[in-house]
This record gives structure tokens, sequence and C-alpha cells, in this order.
């Protein structure tokens, strides 16, 4: 009995300990989100320089690379040979109004009708969908964001809507043909500010999405960073507390059976 109260006691410390803070990337992508595909974090490199308001490092995915599939639901992939990649955060906590902020930069190498996307979504923790934030597409003519014929963006986006920057697109993260580019609409947006007021108090999640569309030819990717909830960086508990707390949850486990 006194080792299950000492174990309990860890685990009700653990839970009360306040987890380590980012709102950036400079640590990497945190080990506790999870990635289908190809994602990474890269310091100001190519096109895409350092966010504002972010760290030493951004965030970033890409279809290079990659052998997932990814898709925003209801949009589809425009053909079987597509592949993608999604990033989706850590379950946060967030009071009701709260703010989430943050920034992203849309890098694209196919242009003209092969229309590769990415978005951001706001999750329940159940990964239920709550806010479509943005959407970026490749276009030859008009605006990538936010992303014809793909849903409205719910987030207030600055600036909006936002004209591809066409020229160079080198950038680490397509590989290396990112220096490349297949007609008019290669290029990338610059950095842009999502805001969007979460209505209600919950435990969310973020989710980062890129797909290439139809084919797996000419590379996209998208970074991001300065994510805050609230005003505060967005919550990322320390490896060492999941070793912990899984450690804690297994002696548990072990008493009980013990028990019986």
């Amino acid at each position: 009995m006194h080792t299950r109260n000492l174990i309990l006691s860890a685990l009700a410390a653990l839970t009360l300990t306040t987890p380590a803070l980012a709102g950036t990337f400079d640590g990497g992508i945190p080990a506790s989100w999870t990635c289908s595909g190809s994602c990474g974090t890269s310091g100001a490199n190519g096109v895409v320089p350092l966010a504002p308001g972010g760290g030493s490092a951004y965030g970033w995915i890409s279809t290079y690379g990659s052998s997932a599939a990814a898709s925003l639901p209801g949009v589809g992939t425009g053909g079987e040979d597509a592949n993608g990649s999604i990033l989706r955060s850590l379950a946060f906590n967030a009071a009701s109004g709260a703010l989430l902020d943050f920034r992203f930069n849309y890098v694209t190498t196919d242009g003209a009708g092969y229309a590769d996307y990415a978005w951001a979504r706001l999750l329940n923790q159940d990964n239920t969908p709550v806010a479509i934030l943005y959407t970026a597409r490749t276009n030859s003519a008009g605006n990538a964001v936010p992303g014809f014929d793909l849903p409205a963006p719910q987030a207030t986006l600055t600036p909006n809507p936002v004209a591809i920057v066409e020229g160079e697109t080198t950038w680490t993260p397509l590989g290396p043909d990112g220096d490349d580019c297949y007609d008019t609409g290669c290029g990338r947006t610059g950095w842009v500010r999502a805001q969007y007021t979460i209505a209600s108090e919950g435990m969310y999640r973020l989710e980062f999405g890129v797909t290439n569309w139809s084919d797996q030819d000419f590379d996209t990717g998208m970074a991001f960073d300065a994510i805050t909830v609230g005003g505060d960086p967005l919550p990322i508990p320390e490896p060492g507390q999941y070793a912990m707390l899984l450690a804690g949850l297994a002696a548990l486990t072990v008493l009980k059976r013990r028990a019986h």
C-alpha cells in the first residue's frame, strides 16, 4: 500500500507540473506530435526566412519524401498516385474565447493546372473537426490564399487574400528539385498570420496538411511557427514527463494485478 501511495503521489505531482512551453520549434518537432509523411524543422532556409514572432527555427511539412496519403476531408487528392503529409499536435487545453494565433508560409514548385494544396484545421481531442483555419493552393492566375475550390477558411488571415510571390522556390524541404518550377503559379506566399477565437473551453489539437495533387512530381510544402493560445505559447510536455507518466501507469497496473 505504501508503494501504491508513493506512485499516486508522484502521478499527482506530475499532473500538476507546468509543461514546457514552445510556441516555436527551436527544439525540433515535439516527440508528442504525430507525423504522417514528411515533417521537420529548419532555420532560415532558401526563400523561407524566420517567422515574425517565432524562434530560431520553424516547423514544416512537405510532399517531398513522403509515401503517405494526405487530403483535406471532402476535397480529395486528384488521383490515386498523389501523396502528402499531415502533422498533428498534442492535445492542449484552451479557455472559452482564447485566441489561437500563428504564422504560415506556403511554398510550391508545382504550377499551372497541377493544383497542390495545403491547410490547417482545429480539431477536438478525439480528432473531430472544429474549424478549417486556412487553405492555400497553387494557382496559375489569382490568389493562392484562400485556396480556390477549397472550403472557406474560418480564421482571420493577414494579409488576405494572398497572391503567390512567383520566382525562386529554393527551399531544402522540397528536396533537390526545390529550385525548379513547373509553369506559372510556382512560388511562395511569404508569412501569413492566422487568428481564430476558440468558442468553447476544451481540449484541442492543431493539424497541418499538404497534398501533392494528382501525382508525385514537383513538390509543395508549408512552414509554420509562432503558435500561441490565449497569448501563451502552445504547451508541449517534455519527453521526460511522458516517461515518468508511463512508468507510473505501468507500476499501477502491476500493483492492480497483484491485488487480484
